[in-house]
């Protein structure tokens, strides 16, 4: 039981998208914080939300896992944001750039969970949970010719497996630090970066303990805007994977190897375009297959309103805008060394008046996962969809709506030995209504 499990922990834990519905205010400070209470010379964003919905596949489970288990979800998420002034409080002349720039957020959610057949009350309940994060941002001389920065990050989420018990829950957490160098000699027109970055991700349950991993990372990128409105832009990494509980065989061991390079800008007032091409390899240890293979990311967006200010590293922020893209990447996995992703996706955001804000997501993705020492190859295609739409009752009180779908679909995990182990064909449905306080 406990390989079977692991197994869905697997895709769980490296599809493209994962299953937990974060807020959708929490990672985008455009549509997350108000007005602000200006504090000397920071800014201070508190805000709390409830939200209350139905999920109707809570343990993920397959068709033939029956019984489908559906849930109703009470979620209150207080949050907080302080950071230095902003282009809004600045104004039109905000002098000299300021010699330190930082922003701290930190939130907490609640999840009260009640089964919706009363036969599963207790299961249901069992999974409540708190998920907190928190993060630090410093940029040091910004927009000088010499600078520098440091960031920090935690990030806690509960998740159920297929089986409700807390013993086997995807229960996990991440904590990140970094630091940076960057050049920009020229007035700007040219800069470029050197950093290093520390990742350390944690599983709760002792089922899991052997895929706790600590990841260091040596990354570059620059860019050289030879128009007004279009950069060459570069990114490249080195990324050592170390599992910390070494007293078991496998996870292996790890590196990869990455390198990009494309052309990003506004093509005109309305139309962006983002396209990377490069190249990823990696290398772990006694796996039968490494990859070796070609890694792009393109991406056209049309501006309902122009933005003709965007310059081409802020050429994804404006609001009110409809973006296509395609993605493919390699990247860290657990039922297998590694995975390839082809995803393709479209993105929609409106905002109206200042009134409503809008935002629709949805993406299909193939993924790969090569033959590994336990089992063989196979694949898996995710589909997943999100609306996110609130209307603003005031500045500081919004009323919103989220409903998101997620659907697995392909190949049963087989062992190399030819057995059958597990089958990770889901669908899911979530919905919520919400009342949201933010300044």
């Amino acid at each position: 039981m406990k390989t079977r499990v692991l197994l869905a922990a697997a895709l769980a834990l490296t599809c493209a998208r994962s299953a937990h519905a974060q807020q959708a205010w929490l990672g985008d400070r455009r549509i997350g914080e108000g007005i602000g209470i200006r504090v000397g010379d920071l800014e201070l964003h508190p805000g709390i939300a409830a939200e209350g919905g139905y999920d109707s596949n809570y343990f993920q489970r397959a068709d033939d896992e029956a019984p489908v288990i559906a849930a109703w979800r009470l979620r209150i998420t207080p949050s907080l944001s302080l950071s230095t002034l902003g282009p809004q409080r600045l104004g039109a002349n905000p002098g000299a750039p300021p010699a330190l720039r930082f922003r701290a957020t930190a939130f907490a959610a609640y999840n009260e969970l009640f089964a919706a057949n009363p036969d599963f009350s207790d299961d249901v309940s069992d999974q409540r949970h708190v998920d907190l994060g928190g993060s630090l941002d410093l940029d040091i001389a910004p927009e000088r010719p010499l600078g520098a920065d440091l960031y920090a990050s935690y990030i806690r989420i509960g998740e159920p497996s297929n089986l409700p018990t807390e013993d086997f829950a995807f229960d996990r957490g991440t904590v990140r630090g970094g630091a940076g160098i960057t050049f920009r000699p020229g007035g700007g027109l040219f800069e470029w970066r050197f950093g290093y970055e520390a990742r350390y991700n944690y599983f709760e349950a002792q089922a899991y303990r052997d895929l706790d991993n600590l990841q260091h990372s040596f990354n570059t990128r620059g860019r050289w805007r030879f128009l007004p409105r279009t950069a060459l832009v570069y990114d490249g990494a080195y990324t050592l994977i170390r599992y910390t509980q070494r007293d078991v065989v496998r996870p292996e061991n790890g590196e990869l190897l990455r390198s990009r390079v494309g052309l990003s800008g506004l093509i005109t007032n309305r139309f962006a375009f983002l396209g990377m091409i490069g190249w990823v390899a990696s290398f772990y240890d006694a796996v039968p297959e490494n990859a070796n293979t070609l890694i792009a990311h393109a991406e056209a967006r049309y501006f309902v309103m122009p933005q003709p200010t965007l310059d081409p590293s802020a050429a994804g922020l404006g609001l009110s805008s409809i973006a296509a893209g395609y993605l493919r990447d390699v990247s860290n996995a657990y039922l297998s060394s590694f995975y390839r992703a082809d995803r393709f996706y479209l993105s929609f955001s409106y905002l109206f008046g200042g009134a409503v804000v809008a935002s629709l997501e949805g993406g299909y993705s193939f993924i790969t996962f090569p033959d590994d020492i336990d089992f063989e190859g196979n694949v898996q295609q995710r589909l997943d969809a999100r609306l996110f739409a609130e209307y603003r009752l005031s500045d500081v009180v919004g009323l919103n709506t989220t409903v998101r779908y997620d659907a697995n679909m392909g190949d049963t995990i087989v062992s190399r030995a030819g057995d059958e182990i597990e089958n990770l064909d889901f669908e899911r449905w979530q919905a919520y209504l919400g009342l949201r306080v933010f300044w």
